[in-house]
């Protein structure tokens, strides 16, 4: 049976590679690319909507490119030189619309700008297939580019031969475009893989500019972090997942993003909020803004629709964990505990007083009923977000080129943390019924979260979309991470012991091997060439803390790329750069602006420290890519075997 089963498939890889020649060809093509230096992936983590920090870190590669002029052309240019042309290379239009109204002898300047960029896409497309070059070529220019950047053995006169394509190039009007082409394709070859380990979404402005730079790229990988996974909710028409997500834009003054980014419209909630709450001065209702990035002439506005939604959603969740008691959020229900009489609130068995007692749409009879009227607005919304084509795109992409974790070239990838036990063993969650741990447990929360999106079964679509909200918010989600989210106890009562929520134990034992070994075994790595990528987590450096754990078995790559953390961490973010060479950690300074970065050639302030080094320089036969393409071989080989044995029949 085995061997029939065996030459059925030989004989559907012989439709691929009808014949010896057709096979031989691509186990040699196939060999060939085994021997190609390992490409380079670029870690990220924690973006939080800050995309100007995002894009200039993606362009420059974490100091990649930077670091393949300094290759190509070492002492032969100046530091200005080189910084210029860094400059050039991350922003094109920019820096060359500036070169134009300011260089005397402009076809010079293109002469030698064009010979320098093909120089550098030489390099860095050095460790690709042709074919692989080729996929990510400009349309418009892709043959010329081609000729360009291929070496020809044959042409006796080389520089001649370029020499004449640049000045036609210039000569035709097309060195701005061509330039431009060049810039963009140097960044996309710099880095071969991108892997995003969490929290694109929230608090900055950009998140939907980012999705729409992600969905441009030709690799990446995102491991969801709880604020991606609440907006996948919401695209879902999740109510609870609807009334986060506005809550959290309107806390950051970022309902313009909302508004302007993905067209949902406001205004039914708006004017809710003016007719319910308009002589509320809502003072607990802070907006976390950066000055100059927001608009105060909104801000009484604002106020009254953030203490709209938020009831709203309290209202909402508290329906949840009524429906859901194995969920065990029992202890985050606070609108059947209020007593607006005194004043207080009870919470977890403590009366506290209330910062703000005024909740007119809350029924004290029925506290977590919506009003005909907050049931109409979400009804509103939830229409919105469904019907909203650009959120339902990236959150799509989000399903597709996501999960809640992977395993990729040795390295376990996930946003927040395994859910632990007080003595580092992994605990046991139940899930409609079933227990799970460990690498199960987030298997069974994914297998929910795609169906709350997809199912057709409107049971399992209903599980799947409260699995959704679930793993945003609950103790033992492993991308949330903490015993509760505070956020009613934040809003209404002044005692900071209500405020605190305490990490799971995993993050005790972060630097215990044992827990960390047995962490990478669950996932079917070998603890001793093995890493997590982990995010969610600001590591506060300006406090000591190092992002490197367990002897570099564990990296915690929060570094503050949010402006909201950047007081505590002290830093604008890290991203981990892992090259033919090994793993290098980069600590970034916070980003000013594009304007700054062209008019001075500055660039991101950026410390790399190495953390792994291979002793031989890796090569794609290292990597997951290259365990599949040797299987592939090898089942080549058998083709071939099966073809001269007589067992399969070539065709012509």
């Amino acid at each position: 049976m085995e061997k029939e089963m065996e030459l059925k498939y030989l004989k559907s890889l012989a439709k691929l590679y009808p014949s010896v020649a057709a096979a031989s060809t691509e186990i040699i093509n196939l060999q060939s690319v085994l021997n190609l230096p390992k490409g380079t992936e670029h870690f990220m983590t924690d973006i939080h909507g800050e995309y100007e920090q995002f894009f200039h870190v993606l362009k420059n590669g974490s100091g990649s490119v930077k670091k393949k002029i300094n290759e190509e052309f070492g002492n032969t240019l100046s530091k200005k030189d080189k910084s210029g042309l860094a400059t050039l290379i991350y922003y094109p239009e920019l820096k060359v619309d500036l070169v134009e109204k300011t260089e005397e002898n402009l076809e010079d300047w293109y002469k030698i700008t064009l010979h320098r960029l093909i120089q550098i896409c030489k390099r860095v497309a050095s460790k690709y297939t042709r074919a692989k070059v080729r996929k990510m070529l400009p349309q418009d220019f892709a043959y010329v580019i081609e000729e360009l950047i291929t070496e020809k053995e044959e042409l006796l006169d080389k520089e001649a031969y370029y020499n004449a394509i640049i000045s036609t190039i210039i000569r035709v009007g097309s060195a701005r475009e061509f330039i431009i082409a060049l810039s963009n394709l140097i960044q996309r070859l710099a880095v071969d893989h991108i892997h995003i380990v969490g929290d694109i979404f929230d608090r900055g402005p950009g998140p939907h500019l980012i999705m729409d730079k992600l969905m441009s790229y030709q690799s990446v990988d995102i491991q969801w972090g709880n604020h991606d996974v609440v907006w996948m909710g919401a695209a879902a028409g999740h109510l609870a997942c609807i009334a986060n997500v506005i809550r959290v834009a309107c806390r950051y003054g970022n309902l313009d993003m909302l508004e302007d980014g993905y067209g949902i419209n406001l205004i039914p909630l708006a004017n809710f909020a003016t007719s319910v709450y308009g002589d509320d001065p809502c003072e607990c209702f802070k907006i976390h803004y950066t000055p100059n990035e927001y608009n105060t002439n909104d801000l009484a506005w604002d106020l009254r629709i953030q203490k709209a939604i938020s009831v709203i959603m309290f209202k909402l969740e508290g329906q949840i964990i009524h429906e859901n008691p194995e969920f065990e959020m029992e202890d985050e229900l606070f609108l059947d505990k209020l007593d607006l009489e005194k004043g207080t609130v009870k919470i977890r068995g403590k009366d506290y007083a209330l910062l703000d007692s005024s909740f007119p749409t809350v029924d004290p009879k029925d506290p977590y009923a919506l009003t005909p009227e907050e049931a109409e607005v979400m009804e509103r919304l939830q229409s919105a977000f469904l019907k909203c084509e650009k959120l339902q795109r990236h959150v799509r992409f989000l399903y597709t080129n996501g999960s809640l974790y992977k395993v990729y070239n040795g390295n376990l990838l996930y946003h927040g943390c395994v859910p632990l036990n007080n003595d580092g063993t992994f605990r046991k969650v139940r899930i409609f019924g079933k227990e799970y741990s460990g690498k199960a447990l987030y298997d069974i929360l994914e297998v929910y979260a795609r169906k709350g999106y997809y199912s057709m079964d409107k049971e399992e679509r209903k599980k799947g979309r409260n699995i959704l909200w679930y793993i945003w918010k609950n103790k033992n989600s492993p991308v949330y991470g903490k015993d509760r989210m505070t956020t009613f106890e934040r809003y209404f009562v002044a005692a900071p012991e209500t405020h605190v929520e305490q990490k799971n134990p995993y993050y005790a034992y972060v630097n215990e091997e044992r827990v960390i070994d047995r962490i990478l075994a669950e996932f079917g790595l070998d603890p001793e060439n093995s890493h997590i990528v982990n995010g969610h987590m600001p590591v506060k450096v300006a406090k000591g803390e190092t992002p490197i754990k367990c002897n570099g078995k564990l990296f915690i790559i929060d570094g503050g790329f949010s402006k909201a953390y950047q007081k505590v961490t002290g830093i604008a973010g890290y991203t981990l750069v892992y090259n033919s060479y090994g793993l290098l950690l980069v600590a970034h300074d916070p980003f000013v602006s594009v304007e700054e970065a062209v008019r001075t050639e500055s660039d991101i302030h950026s410390q790399t420290m190495v953390v792994e080094r291979t002793f031989n320089r890796l090569t794609v036969a290292d990597t997951d890519a290259g365990r599949e393409i040797q299987e592939r071989i090898h089942d080549l080989e058998e083709l071939l075997r099966a073809y001269r044995s007589g067992e399969v029949t070539e065709k012509n």
